[in-house]
């Protein structure tokens, strides 16, 4: 049976599970970002200061996005801090001031987050959800790109 969209509702369940996963993450990736933007100290401070504010404005987009996907696909997204914590992946980056090793949980963060994503892209795919495809498309085009950004400027 197909939900209002097409998408075969087995498949839209399973997708939808995927992507509460990767909205607990991105709840996660976004408080560590908000962390580091406030508490980061140092040289760096202006230029990484803007960056943070930057890739956290960044994911609060994609937290609304991939729980307004979770609705299209007839689910319901996860929204309680508790429950982002009990399925995410991504850990607290607590205490953090010094910049290159703000920088280096960042990325640790989004290798976990394009990993789900080229996840959730395969198997939207295999339900022809061509939405799902789309956005996960969107994201891990941005995330590479950002992922090259970060590792040059740890070199």
């Amino acid at each position: 049976m197909k939900n209002l969209i097409g998408i075969d509702q087995e498949k839209a369940k399973v997708l939808s599970a995927k992507l509460n996963d990767l909205l607990a993450n991105y709840q996660m990736f976004y408080q560590n970002l908000r962390g580091l933007h406030w508490n980061i100290k140092g040289r760096e401070f202006f230029e990484l200061h803007l960056k943070f504010e930057e890739l956290y404005n960044d994911a609060v987009i994609k937290v609304d996005e991939i729980a307004e996907r979770i609705l299209t696909l007839e689910a319901e997204p996860l929204h309680t801090f508790s429950d982002y914590l009990k399925v995410s992946d991504l850990k607290e980056a607590k205490g953090i001031t010094n910049g290159i090793e703000g920088v280096e949980v960042v990325v640790k963060n989004f290798s976990v987050l394009i990993l789900k994503e080229r996840e959730i892209l395969s198997l939207a795919g295999e339900a022809d959800d061509e939405g799902t495809v789309s956005l996960m498309s969107d994201y891990i085009s941005e995330t590479e790109k950002t992922l090259w950004m970060l590792n040059s400027y740890l070199r």
